[in-house]
């Protein structure tokens, strides 16, 4: 099968952790790079940010990224990207009067309005997967939002438009049924976790005796919605604990990061300085051993889309503690792989901790029980299953026309 993945600001090449660079690049990534491995063509199509990158990169697995010249050949902000997209959907329109996909995967909204656009008159059927959705980002961000007004809307029109959306967690479709699109016409094909690479060796002979604090992890980008701030407030009733915090810039640049520096001022008026740890950006490949440090992972957002970090932390045999909202409720398993916590209230989130630390026991049936969860329903080849069972269905539904270029 021909498939197109388009995904405006997150390339499978960008390096993460910086602001918009996270889940999405990883699940664009290993999704084409698994498609290929299976004999499929596919082609990522994603914004050049950057005047020294050639136009196609080929990828090892077989896929090829595509740079689209679409605004300035720079980094911008993401909500910035907007006004670019007709452009961008030009770009496609012509590449693909040239060589018509069979499928058409958007990632992200101001992907579907461009590939629906560039689509629309060659009958190319688009699935979308939104990643996050503009409801939820405004009623958690209020004034601070800084999307494109005309959001809202546009990912109604995308979820009526498209020949299947494809969700990556139960609560996403409970809030696109609030939207006014069907759960009928939605699909949920979670995001997956390299079990392989993130895995549980080594884990069993670490014990909370190892060291004199106990080690809290949390991982992901440096902003503010992730959450960081109630673990450093639940962190002054944890005594005996250490906060590390992978992500962002990397080590040196911390000192000019805005929210660095606003976590480093709230753990000094908390009184916490002492026991918080700014890593900075981790290298993947040093990440399940850091994870594997750790007694436990908080994963503390305010609102996730999906969330990778749980799905890692379990890989690596580490209980989780995270916030009860989004693809938690559907990766964290209550009382059984973890605990989940009302968002935004520091003394539930300490309590769970603290009960977890006190029972090396309860640590270590969380872990193994995490690891199995894993394995068992998150590997990226179950997600690539997934993912092509919605392709076929909607490739029946809309045959190649005759005479279109394929």
């Amino acid at each position: 099968m021909r498939i197109a993945m388009v995904s405006e600001h997150a390339s499978p090449l960008a390096a993460l952790g910086g602001p918009d660079a996270g889940g999405q690049n990883v699940y664009v990534a290993r999704l084409a790079e698994l498609l290929a491995g299976r004999g499929h063509d596919v082609s990522v199509y994603t914004r050049r940010d950057d005047e020294s990158l050639p136009e196609r990169v080929p990828l090892p697995s077989g896929a090829v990224v595509e740079h689209v010249r679409a605004g300035p050949a720079r980094v911008l902000p993401k909500d910035e990207l907007f006004g670019h997209m007709p452009q961008f959907a030009g770009h496609l329109a012509r590449a693909w009067r040239l060589e018509r996909p069979e499928i058409v995967h958007a990632h992200f909204w101001m992907s579907g309005m461009a590939a629906l656009r560039a689509a629309r008159d060659l009958g190319v059927p688009v699935v979308q997967t939104y990643h996050a959705l503009g409801t939820v980002k405004r009623r958690h961000q209020g004034a601070a939002d800084t999307s494109p007004a005309e959001r809202l809307g546009i990912e109604r029109e995308i979820g009526a438009a498209c020949a299947r959306v494809l969700a990556t967690c139960s609560d996403e479709v409970r809030e696109l049924s609030r939207m006014g699109i069907a759960p009928g016409r939605c699909s949920v094909v979670p995001c997956g976790v390299d079990t392989e690479h993130f895995a549980a060796r080594g884990r069993i002979a670490l014990t909370p005796a190892r060291r004199a604090r106990h080690r809290l992890l949390t991982v992901g980008r440096m902003v503010p919605r992730k959450g960081v701030d109630l673990a450093l407030r639940a962190l002054r009733n944890i005594p005996d604990a250490e906060l590390l915090v992978a992500g962002g810039p990397p080590a040196d640049g911390l000192a000019k990061d805005p929210e660095a520096m606003r976590l480093l001022g709230l753990a000094r008026r908390l009184r916490v300085a002492d026991r918080l740890v700014l890593l900075g950006c981790v290298p993947h490949e040093d990440m399940p051993a850091l994870l594997r440090s750790a007694d436990v992972v908080l994963c503390t957002p305010v609102y996730e889309p999906f969330g990778i970090v749980p799905l890692e932390a379990m890989a690596c045999g580490v209980p989780v503690v995270a916030t009860d909202v989004g693809g938690h409720r559907d990766t964290v398993a209550d009382g059984e792989t973890g605990l989940l916590v009302p968002p935004g209230l520091p003394g539930p989130l300490a309590g769970a901790v603290c009960g977890l630390l006190e029972d090396p026991g309860l640590l270590e049936s969380y872990g193994r029980a995490g690891r199995m969860r894993a394995v068992d329903r998150f590997t990226w080849d179950r997600v690539a299953d997934g993912v092509e069972r919605v392709y076929d269905r909607v490739a029946v539904h809309h045959p190649v026309p005759s005479g279109v270029p394929r």
